[in-house]
C-alpha cells in the first residue's frame, strides 16, 4: 500500500496518477490528518485492507506534502555506510551509529525550491526513511519490522560550515535550515517490496549521478537501528528515522562539491518514487 500527503490530506495511492481521500472513503472513519493517522495505523491497515476504493483524483507531484509532516521525534543516523564513513574520515562504528535530530521545522514535501544559506557549503545525502506505526521501546531486531508503518525517501541536505565550524559539531542545526528534510513522496508499506532489506537508492545533481548504492549495505539496517534506537528511548507512531547516507556527498569529494543557485538535485529509492529540489542562492 502507498498512502500520500495531498495538499494536507492523507490519501491512498491506487496507481501514479490516481489518489483517494481516505477521510471520504472511510466516511469519516479515519480523518483527514496525515500525520494523525499513524496513532490508529493498525485500525488503518485492517480497514484499507478491505476497502473498496473508488473514484479518486489526478494530482500533480507539486501537490505532495511530506507523509511524515510533523513527527514528535526526527531521528537521523550518520555514518551507516562503510563507504561513506571512510570518506568522511571516521571510524566504522560498531555498536551503535552517531545519532543526532533533525528539527521538525526543516520538512517539506518532495519537491521544493530550497534557498542555499549565505555563504555556506550546502551538501546532499540522499537516504531511506523509516516511518514508525506502533509505540516502540525495547523492541527485538527480530520484530522490529512489526513496528514500521513504512518506507519513504528522504534527503538530509546539510550546511557543512555550520556543522562543523566550532569547538563541537552542529549536526542538528547544519541540517535544518528551511527546506532542509525533504520527503516523499509516498509512504509505502513493508509487505509491497520484494525485499524490504535490500532496494536501490541514489541522486543525481543536474542529471550527473553522485550517489547509488542499496540498503543492504547498511551497518546497521532498519531492524537495528529500530532495536537500539527503541532501547534508549521510547518511538513513537508517525516518528521518523532517517537511516543514513551512502558514499559520493560533496564533502568527501577531491575538490569539495557544493550545491550552487540553479542546480537540480534529484533524489530516488526503489520502489518508492523520487525528490526533485531546485536551489535558489
Amino acid at each position: 500500500m502507498r498512502t500520500a500527503n495531498l495538499s494536507g490530506r492523507l490519501v491512498i495511492i491506487k496507481d501514479d496518477e490516481t489518489a483517494v481521500d481516505v477521510e471520504k472513503a472511510s466516511n469519516g472513519l479515519f480523518g483527514p490528518d496525515p500525520q494523525g493517522v499513524y496513532g490508529r495505523w493498525a485500525a488503518f491497515r485492517a480497514w484499507a485492507a478491505g476497502a473498496y476504493l473508488s473514484g479518486g483524483r489526478s494530482f500533480a507531484a507539486t501537490e505532495l506534502g511530506s507523509p511524515a509532516p510533523e513527527p514528535r521525534q526526527c531521528f537521523a543516523v550518520g555514518l551507516n555506510y562503510r563507504a561513506h564513513a571512510d570518506e568522511s574520515g571516521f571510524a566504522v562504528p560498531d555498536t551503535l551509529p552517531p545519532v543526532f535530530t533533525k528539527y521538525v521545522s526543516s520538512i517539506t514535501g518532495p519537491v521544493t525550491e530550497v534557498r542555499l544559506p549565505d555563504g555556506g557549503h550546502t551538501d546532499w545525502e540522499v537516504e531511506l526513511v523509516v516511518v514508525i506505526g506502533e509505540h516502540a521501546y525495547q523492541v527485538d531486531e527480530d520484530d522490529a519490522w512489526l513496528y514500521v508503518a513504512g518506507l519513504t525517501v528522504g534527503q538530509d541536505i546539510s550546511e557543512r560550515i555550520t556543522q562543523l565550524t566550532g569547538p563541537a559539531p552542529q549536526f542538528g542545526l547544519g541540517k535544518s535550515y528551511p527546506g532542509f528534510t525533504p520527503m516523499g513522496p509516498y509512504l509505502v508499506t513493508p509487505d509491497a517490496f520484494a525485499d524490504s532489506d535490500d532496494l536501490e537508492l541514489g541522486c543525481t545533481i543536474n542529471g550527473e549521478e553522485v550517489q547509488k548504492s542499496r540498503t543492504r549495505d547498511l551497518i546497521f539496517p532498519v531492524p537495528a537501528l529500530v532495536s537500539r534506537l527503541s532501547a534508549i528511548l521510547p518511538l513513537h507512531p508517525g516518528d521518523v528515522i532517517f537511516t543514513g547516507t551512502p558514499a559520493g556527498v560533496g564533502l568527501g569529494r577531491t575538490p569539495q562539491r557544493w550545491l550552487t543557485d540553479g542546480d537540480v538535485l534529484v533524489s530516488h529509492v526503489e520502489g518508492i518514487g523520487e525528490l526533485r529540489q531546485t536551489f535558489r542562492a
